[in-house]
């Protein structure tokens, strides 16, 4: 029996065509591998938020901080340096330098009472405060972060999770097929659907876990810098307030 061009072309227009780009194989996941697809969706689109917003955050902090350092230094009376603090609200410095400052002011009300007890106990206030305000700034430069490091530490298991869903249905579909039926091209579509999903988990993953990192060593170097300067002003303090 001869076959002409003609019917081999039409045979062919005929055969279902398989999904050829990854949007696709997304628009057609189904049960469980699209539920898997969704949620990694979510999670790395909250990602992509919290590190927009923490990265200009802390863009903001350490731009403010070098600010406030510079009017530290360069100004003499504590007053004026405060009145310039409070317009620095951004940086975790200058909220630092807030709370030992008022602390300080409160002791210096106080100066009716005996000197021996301002001494003993006035420079372990300031540095109380000074501890509490470092601790208050640290916990908010490190909020949503951890969001970060669950989405990467969890997010290529969720993808594997709906991978392996999604190869076993493929196989029980091959299981289930006719005899006539069972070939490579049963089970090719949805296991293709399947590995989408750890490909999607890894997206989804790597990014939020560079990002985590990156934010950490930028939010470590402003707790540094607080740490430092908290030093000094106690020094300040001690040599000016308290001989």
């Amino acid at each position: 029996m001869n076959v002409s061009w003609v019917d081999l072309v039409v045979a062919q227009t005929e055969e279902p065509t398989a999904p050829t780009s990854i949007l696709s194989l997304i628009s057609q996941a189904s049960g469980m591998v699209l539920f898997v697809l969704l949620i990694l969706v979510a999670a790395s689109v909250v990602s992509w938020f919290i590190i927009g917003y923490k990265y200009v955050g802390i863009r903001r902090a350490e731009a403010q901080s070098r600010l406030f350092q510079d009017v530290f230094w360069m100004s003499k009376k504590f007053d004026e340096i405060f009145a310039q603090a409070e317009r620095l609200s951004q940086s975790p410095v200058s909220q630092v330098f807030q709370a030992g400052y008022v602390e300080l002011r409160k002791l210096r009300a106080q100066e009716s009472e005996s000197t021996m007890s301002t001494q003993l106990g006035g420079t372990e206030n300031v540095e109380r405060a000074l501890r509490r305000a470092m601790s208050t700034e640290t916990a908010k430069l490190e909020q949503l972060t951890p969001f970060l490091a669950t989405v990467g530490s969890t997010a290529p298991f969720v993808g594997l999770f709906g991978t392996v869903w999604g190869i076993m249905i493929a196989f029980m579909n091959l299981h289930g097929a006719e005899a006539g039926q069972t070939s490579i091209d049963v089970v090719a579509g949805p296991i293709a659907e399947a590995l989408i999903a750890t490909a999607i988990g890894l997206m989804a993953a790597i990014p939020a876990v560079v990002a985590y990192n990156f934010l950490n060593a930028r939010i470590h170097t402003l707790s540094v810098d607080m740490e430092n300067f908290s030093n000094d002003f106690l020094n300040i303090v001690k040599r000016h307030f308290f001989k």
